[in-house]
């Protein structure tokens, strides 16, 4: 009895540091994507009151997912060679350099991109902390809580990013006077920008306090080992029967979520007259779609059965083609809460199956590196595409028609893709989600 009280009392101190650990995450993680998002509107009206050229909007989020690519054989292993907390911490100081860039005149296309890469360096340490912090049969739940969090943060940050630019708080805003202190602060979206600096602040302030794993830190090699790990644990990942199917799915699903973001704009101009702020406010009922849907997903769905939402995944691409025969803000409002539901529900499980294999094949922070090399990828292409359409003059209904198409006829060759995996490699899908069952429980 003497000895086993003691491990106990470890057991619920260590129990209890991970739970605030867990809560310090998901607040950091909360206003650093939230600075993000409302910086992203802010940036989309001083392109439009500098009488950018049209396609320079969109290019936006492919801008934001450059780094990603570029450096995805370096960050995974970055964040796996010290403390994920002290890797947050640094990554959103280099957010906050970015913003400050764009309110003090550089580009907001370059500006935005140093953000991105910010977010490239983050990305893999506050996913990779989940797998050291929790057992894999919270995983789960603890995405279900980061995935809403970060859908929440993401509708949020653009209804705060409208409502900074917006007619009520921007003149507020651009009326306060500083002693001793002069700036050139004159216009709505550089006043928003001046605040939304303070949100990287608040991030900054919670990553000082993410708690310090017991796992063991890697060394990190040099360039050309760097890249040809990656290269290898991407293959792998990519092999992998199970990895394959959800590493496809959560890449499309966020390819084209990154990209709507914008062409949500550019439709509620088109259908409803909307202006910036206006359109960044109607983005907002989306979110309680979105978190309901995570909380749901991750209440009722288990590691091993994250492949059977495949099909549902199929109507996402029409539910936004759908969006094409809305004219009124009443149809608009529940439609696009059925949306985020939908959306939040998918992610959760396919993300959690996809760290569960790429955590067992490579370690936490470079199966998150390789998992953003993909998704992000496919940003920056979809994106890029998105730009092309905006040249050569097709309409935002038009790029919606495609986009949907695109997406209802890829997660259904996905579907086949398992279907066909679960017939010729029977065996080894079945080992895999038993394995997958074991740790979920």
């Amino acid at each position: 009895m003497e000895v086993w009280r003691p491990s106990v009392a470890a057991a619920g101190s260590r129990a209890a540091r991970m739970k605030k650990g867990f809560s310090t995450i998901m607040s950091a993680q909360f206003f650093s994507s939230l600075a993000d998002n409302a910086l992203l509107v802010a940036a989309v009206e001083l392109l439009r009151m500098s009488n950018a050229p049209a396609w320079q909007v969109p290019a936006l989020a492919p801008m934001f997912a450059l780094f990603y690519v570029v450096l995805a054989p370096f960050v995974g292993a970055f964040a796996d060679s010290i403390p994920k907390g002290r890797v947050m911490f640094v990554s959103n100081t280099i957010k906050v350099v970015g913003c400050l860039m764009m309110l003090f005149g550089s580009h907001p296309l370059l500006a935005y991109a140093v953000v991105g890469l910010g977010a490239a360096a983050y990305s893999p340490a506050k996913y990779g902390i989940l797998t050291e912090l929790l057992p894999p049969s919270q995983l789960v739940k603890g995405n279900g809580w980061i995935e809403g969090l970060t859908v929440a943060s993401i509708v949020l940050g653009i209804v705060l990013g409208g409502q900074l630019i917006g007619p009520r708080i921007a003149p507020t805003l651009l009326g306060l006077d500083l002693p001793m202190l002069t700036t050139s602060i004159d216009t709505p979206p550089e006043a928003a920008i001046s605040s939304i600096v303070f949100l990287y602040v608040i991030a900054a302030l919670f990553n000082l306090y993410i708690p310090r794993t017991d796992a063991p830190l890697q060394r990190m090699d040099g360039v050309l080992p760097l890249v040809r790990d990656f290269a290898s644990c991407n293959s792998r990942l990519w092999t992998d029967k199970l990895g394959q199917i959800s590493l496809a799915t959560t890449t499309l699903l966020w390819g084209i979520f990154g990209n709507l973001r914008l062409i949500v704009f550019a439709w509620a101009a088109a259908a409803l007259g909307y202006s910036t702020a206006q359109a960044s406010n109607l983005a907002g009922v989306v979110v309680i779609g979105s978190i309901a849907g995570a909380v749901v997903a991750s209440v009722v769905m288990k590691l091993d059965r994250a492949t059977a939402v495949i099909p549902v995944a199929i109507s996402v691409g029409f539910l936004m083609i759908g969006l094409n025969f809305i004219t009124n803000l009443w149809t608009a409002v529940p439609f696009l809460v059925i949306m985020g539901g939908i959306c939040g529900f998918l992610i959760v499980p396919m993300n959690a199956l996809l760290q569960h294999r790429g955590h067992n094949l490579m370690g936490a922070g470079r199966s998150i590196a390789v998992q953003n090399f993909n998704e992000q990828a496919c940003i920056l292409g979809l994106g890029a595409f998105y730009v092309g359409m905006t040249k050569f003059g097709l309409s935002a209904f038009g790029a919606i028609l495609v986009f949907g198409l695109l997406v209802a006829c890829t997660m259904e060759l996905i579907r086949r893709w398992h279907l066909r995996n679960c017939r010729d490699h029977r065996e080894e899908v079945e080992r895999l989600l038993a394995i997958a069952r074991t740790d979920g429980h």
